[in-house]
C-alpha cells in the first residue's frame, strides 16, 4: 500500500499559488499555517480570507467529494451559513483537496452562544429536518442506524466508577438513567432526518455577539437519529442550551432525553478513555464536555414522554 504524501507548507503554498491570482501575482506565496484545532483533514489557513482542507486518504476524499455535493443541497434550508468552496480538485494522486471560504467569526470554544444564538441553533436542526432525505441518500450519504442507548449505558456505567477512583466524577449521577428509562428513550421509527452528526465547539462558528454564523465540516453527515446532534450542542453549548434550541426546532422531550444522555453517556466514556491512554483528545476539552452534559436542567411537564412510554406525571429532573 502506498504512503500517502505528509503536506507541508510548500505543498500548501505552490497548490494555493496555482489557484489563487493574488497569490500567483505575489513571489512570496500566501502566508499558510496549519489550523490547529480538528486536523483530520489537514487544514491549513491561506491567508485571512480562505482555508484549506487536504484529504488524507482515499476514504477521506470520498466523503469530501460526497461534502461538496451535500452542501449545495443543505444551503437553501439552513438560516447559518456552510462553507463555500472556491476551488477543488487532487493535490496528489486520488487525494482531493476543497480551498474555501472563511465564514468570519471563532468557534463555540471561544465564544458563548447568546439566546439569539440558541435560535440560530434552532433554525439549524429546523432546516436539516427539512432537507429532502432522498435526495441526501442519493449524492451518497449513508444512513446510520441509531445507537442503543442501553448498550451505551452499560459501557458508561463501569467507566463512571474508573472516573471515580480518579476523583473525576460521581458515578451515582449515571443511576439516573435506567435500564427501563434507557428502552423509553429508545429511537423512534420513522424519525431519521439528515444530522451533521459531529456537531461540537470546534465546528460551530459563534461571532463576538453570540451569534452563530455557520456550521463546519459535513464530512461525517447521514440520515439517522436526530438526538445525535443534540447530544453534539451539548457537547458543544450545554444541555440547557441545547435543550432550548432543540425545543424550538419542534422536538419533544423524548429526544431531547435521548441527546442529553447518548452525550452524557459518551462524555463518561471518552473521558475514562483517555485518561486510561486510549484517544488523544485534550484532556480540558474533555472535562469542559463532560461538565456540559451533565449540568443540571429541568424538563417541565414531560408530556410527549409520558403519553408515549407511560412514565409517570411527574416533573423531571435530570
Amino acid at each position: 500500500m502506498t504512503q500517502a504524501p505528509t503536506p507541508t507548507a510548500d505543498t500548501v503554498r505552490r497548490l494555493v499559488r496555482s489557484l489563487l491570482k493574488e497569490s500567483a501575482d505575489d513571489a512570496s506565496g500566501p502566508d499558510v499555517r496549519p489550523v490547529a484545532e480538528g486536523g483530520g483533514h489537514s487544514t491549513w489557513w491561506v491567508g485571512t480570507r480562505h482555508v484549506l482542507r487536504l484529504a488524507p486518504d482515499r476514504e477521506a476524499s470520498v466523503r469530501q467529494r460526497r461534502e461538496l455535493r451535500l452542501r449545495d443541497l443543505m444551503r437553501p434550508h439552513l438560516p447559518v451559513a456552510v462553507p463555500a468552496g472556491v476551488a477543488t480538485g487532487e493535490w496528489a494522486p486520488g487525494l482531493t483537496y476543497t480551498l474555501d471560504t472563511v465564514i468570519p467569526g471563532g468557534t463555540a470554544e471561544e465564544h458563548d452562544v447568546s439566546a439569539v444564538g440558541e435560535a440560530d441553533l434552532a433554525g439549524l436542526l429546523t432546516g436539516l429536518r427539512e432537507v429532502p432525505v432522498r435526495q441526501a441518500e442519493t449524492l451518497g450519504v449513508p444512513r446510520t442506524p441509531p445507537r442503543s442507548l442501553e448498550a451505551l449505558r452499560r459501557m458508561a456505567v463501569p467507566a463512571a466508577e474508573r472516573l471515580a477512583a480518579a476523583d473525576e466524577f460521581d458515578p451515582s449521577r449515571l443511576l439516573q438513567l435506567t435500564p427501563p428509562g434507557a428502552a423509553q428513550l429508545a429511537a423512534q421509527p420513522g424519525t431519521a432526518v439528515l444530522v451533521h452528526h459531529d456537531l461540537k465547539g470546534e465546528h460551530l462558528v459563534v461571532s463576538a455577539d453570540g451569534r452563530v454564523r455557520g456550521v463546519l465540516d459535513w464530512t461525517d453527515a447521514a440520515v439517522g437519529d436526530p438526538a445525535e446532534d443534540i447530544a453534539g450542542l451539548a457537547l458543544a453549548v450545554g444541555s440547557g442550551a441545547a435543550v432550548r434550541a432543540a425545543t424550538l426546532a419542534g422536538y419533544g422531550a423524548r429526544p431531547c432525553l435521548r441527546g442529553l444522555w447518548l452525550a452524557r453517556c459518551d462524555t463518561v466514556v471518552r473521558l475514562t478513555d483517555r485518561l486510561e491512554g486510549r484517544g488523544d483528545s485534550p484532556l480540558p476539552l474533555l472535562r469542559t464536555q463532560l461538565r456540559r452534559a451533565w449540568e443540571t436542567i429541568l424538563l417541565e411537564r414531560v408530556t410527549e414522554l409520558r403519553e408515549d412510554t407511560g412514565g409517570t406525571e411527574d416533573d423531571e429532573e435530570l
